[in-house]
């Protein structure tokens, strides 16, 4: 199992990889060149940069991303198009995407954009906290630890 990262403007990348590490888990954070960084990771993190475009790193997660790896992303559209795939997915507050939910999200942030094209104001999401991060940390450990245990029923 490899966790994928959706790392444009992901604040959950060092939870991330924290936790990865605990768990000997390779982290894969895929992200525009424009986000290119020295910074030095963990031998287990690796980035592959996309072009820039508003979907490059989407399509490139689909095209890596495989059946029991895990997705971390706030891209609603872009879970939509690996849960088929047999993959978890999570957002950055801790919930889990799923087949029973996705057509609700995906609803949600079509009439959004309707009422935004014809003038009107929706809200933003609010600022990320350190218990937004908490909880994420906490669904993260819960997912692996039961990804865990089905791959030795296997």
């Amino acid at each position: 199992m490899k966790i994928f990262v959706d790392g444009d403007g992901s604040p959950v990348k060092d939870t991330t990889i924290e936790v990865a590490l605990t768990y000997s888990l390779e982290v894969v954070i895929v992200t525009s060149i424009d986000h290119y960084s020295l910074k030095e990771y963990p031998k287990n993190v690796s980035f592959v940069y996309v072009d820039k475009g508003a979907d490059a790193a989407d399509f490139r997660i689909v095209q890596l991303i495989k059946r029991e790896d895990l997705l971390v992303t706030q891209d609603y559209g872009l879970a939509s198009l690996v849960l088929p795939k047999g993959v978890c997915v999570l957002h950055q507050l801790g919930y889990q995407y799923t087949e029973a939910n996705i057509d609700g999200l995906l609803e949600q942030r079509y009439f959004s954009a309707k009422v935004r094209k014809s003038g009107g104001h929706t809200k933003g999401p609010k600022a990320f906290t350190a218990e937004d991060r908490a909880t994420f940390k906490g669904k993260l450990i819960e997912v692996i630890e039961a990804k865990k245990e089905d791959l030795y029923v296997e």
